[in-house]
């Protein structure tokens, strides 16, 4: 049983730097795309302000540890799958250069792995529900409120000339890249951090859904490495192809993200951070004018979005089918 949470604690940390690869765009891809920072100091101040996030809370994590499934009602094999599945997906994607949700890669696996070893009645349908309406909800209110702020914006300095104005807020700009790392770090850290504990409940070696030190620690520095190596495609794609930025609108977008995400953080509820930028960065775009946002590119995001749950859930259904010989 001791090899087996070794290799899935390896397996987590492999997925939460896969998770960081393709999100490291959530952070950095406006900063980058404005100029305001080079791609190398970016990619420093997202690995650190994610290492740093991943300590702020630990609420998402006991919402995955247990939300959708009991950590005692599943084997191993389970999680193994689950991560499998999860891991390949969010390599797979951010190859392609496209932002998907490592939320919903993960949960969607869970759901899958969880269903071929117990049926669907294995599956706690009252905590996903709550998971769903923050995942469904989240990019809706990040496009509302990245378009709200953006508005904000425009009304109180809309009639300063365009370039000290984006002297301005590239400055600031600094400021929120930094914030929406640290909420990133804050919201999807905390998922391979939950996947672990779990696993350390149901081999035993827990009691409780409680995050020890070493884990926030590990998937922290995990992340933060996954978000140093940069998806430098998935930034190209979130940073200018589906809007042209600057730093205002950097500013905005980032700002809007981080305090979605904060507050979902704080209230475990795992969001995709993914969604939540992607969603900021349309509605600010959308204060410009509608045509202002490259809606082709936003629609194959959203078709990956659409996707990648069940898409995942199938993929984890079959790698756990084809295990369960092996662990029974």
């Amino acid at each position: 049983m001791l090899e087996i949470v070794i290799v899935i604690v390896i397996l987590a940390l492999m997925f939460d730097v896969s998770n960081g690869w393709n999100d490291s765009a959530n952070a950095i891809a406006t900063v980058v795309s404005t100029r305001v920072l080079t791609p190398l100091q970016a990619v420093i101040l997202a690995a650190v302000m994610n290492l740093l996030g991943a300590f702020a809370f630990t609420a998402v994590a006991k919402t995955i540890g247990k939300g959708i499934v009991n950590p005692k009602d599943i084997i191993t094999a389970v999680i193994v799958a689950t991560l499998v599945a999860s891991f390949a997906w969010n390599s797979l994607m951010t190859v392609m250069g496209l932002p998907v949700s490592a939320s919903h890669a993960l949960i969607g696996s869970l759901m899958g792995a969880a269903i071929a070893y117990g049926g669907v009645d294995i599956l706690n349908f009252g905590g996903l529900e709550k998971i769903f309406i923050a995942l469904l909800i989240s990019p809706v209110l990040g496009l509302i409120i990245g378009y709200i702020f953006m508005k904000l914006i425009l009304h109180f300095f809309g009639s300063h000339p365009p370039g000290p104005l984006n002297r301005v807020f590239g400055k600031l700009q600094l400021a929120s890249a930094g914030v929406m790392a640290f909420s990133h770090g804050s919201n999807d850290a905390q998922k391979a951090m939950g996947i672990i504990t779990m696993t350390l409940v149901s081999a035993g070696y827990l009691n409780t859904v409680e995050v020890p030190f070493w884990v926030i620690l590990a998937c922290g520095l995990a992340m933060a490495v996954g978000t140093a190596m940069g998806g430098w495609r998935v930034i190209k794609t979130l940073g200018t192809k589906m809007l042209k930025l600057e730093p205002v609108h950097g500013f905005a977008a980032e700002t809007a993200a981080a305090s979605l995400i904060f507050g979902a953080s704080h209230f475990g509820l795992p969001v995709s951070t993914t969604h939540v930028i992607s969603s900021t960065i349309m509605g600010v775009g959308a204060t410009k004018r509608l045509t202002a946002v490259r809606w082709g590119i936003a629609g194959k995001i959203v078709m990956a979005w659409v996707f990648t749950l069940p898409a995942c859930g199938v993929l984890a259904w079959a790698v756990c089918k084809a295990m369960l010989p092996l662990f029974t």
